[in-house]
Formats: C-alpha cells, sequence, structure tokens
C-alpha cells in the first residue's frame, strides 16, 4: 500500500483582516490616562460591563471616555457612574443616553473584597481602561487613593528626572 503525502498545512490567515483593531481586541477601545496622575493605584482588576447595542457600537467607533468615571459599589452590586459613551451615528430614536449608569459585572468573592477595601477611608474605585477580550467589552478598574497637589508635583519631578537619566545614557552610548 503506497503511502500518503503529508499535508502541507499554510498558516490560516487574519479572520477578518479590514476589521478594526479595537473591536479585535488589539487595542484598547479607551484608555483613562487622567488616573495615573490624579490617583496613587494599586489593585486592578477586570469586569465585564452591560450595555445597550447602540453603547457596543459606539465603543467600537471610539466614541467612549471614561476621564471622569467612578465605580460605586451599592445594594450588593457594582456601578459604573460618568462614563461617556457618545451617540451612535447611525442610531435611531431608541439610542443610549451618554452618561447613565452601567452596571458592573465580576464574581462575589470579588466584590466581597471590593466593599472591605472602599469601605477604607480615601479610597475609591476608578476605570483605568476599556478594551474587547474574546468579543466581550471589558472594564479595568482599580483601587484608588487620591493625590495631592503636592504629590502630583512630586511625580512630575520624578519622571522628569527618570526621563533626564534616561537621556543621558543615551547620549553617553552614542559617543
Amino acid at each position: 500500500m503506497a503511502r500518503q503525502a503529508a499535508h502541507q498545512t499554510r498558516p490560516s490567515p487574519e479572520k477578518n483582516p479590514r476589521r478594526e483593531p479595537v473591536a479585535a481586541g488589539q487595542r484598547d477601545a479607551t484608555v483613562n490616562r487622567a488616573a495615573a496622575h490624579n490617583y496613587f493605584l494599586s489593585d486592578k482588576f477586570e469586569a465585564g460591563i452591560v450595555l445597550t447595542g447602540t453603547e457596543v457600537k459606539s465603543v467600537r467607533a471610539g466614541r467612549a471616555n471614561l476621564k471622569d468615571a467612578y465605580g460605586l459599589v451599592k445594594d450588593g452590586e457594582l456601578w459604573l457612574l460618568n462614563a461617556h459613551i457618545g451617540h451612535y451615528e447611525h442610531g435611531n430614536i431608541f439610542n443610549h443616553e451618554p452618561l447613565r449608569t452601567r452596571k458592573l459585572l465580576v464574581h462575589a468573592a470579588e466584590l466581597r473584597k471590593l466593599i472591605g477595601k472602599t469601605q477604607q477611608k480615601g479610597m475609591t474605585l476608578i476605570p483605568t481602561r476599556m478594551y474587547f477580550k474574546n468579543g466581550r467589552i471589558k472594564v479595568e478598574l482599580a483601587l484608588a487613593k487620591g493625590k495631592q497637589l503636592w504629590d502630583k508635583r512630586e511625580t512630575e519631578r520624578r519622571r522628569t528626572a527618570d526621563r533626564e537619566a534616561r537621556e543621558a545614557i543615551a547620549r553617553s552610548r552614542k559617543t
């Protein structure tokens, strides 16, 4: 009996090359860059978010903003307040409210930990980024403590000193 030739397999091409990088999960939908400037961020965790259809389409189009958003534990549930998701361009009269309160989905054990940690003085929940994971929108939340003005200045001073040191090392390597 003759032996069959080995079948060569080619690497599978990208599922849909025309798909947006945000929708494909290759890039974050939105990032809260002000969070690291205004807060000391500690523990980070992932939560699902309950959205309507037009909200998902707006997030895919890059119309989400987390700058003034924060998380709140109320009646044993986790909520996201002040997250702005702009109107969907092709929506109709049933389009969503941009600043509505949205429910976050976490495991019960994580929720119990969060309740304990957010009750400490000065601790709050701040969303740091929104991204796609396996076709679902996720929100990364961080436990945060607010910075004072002098903390912000100190952080900026430290960042400037680190940048100058890296530049000096790079200059010395070139010569």
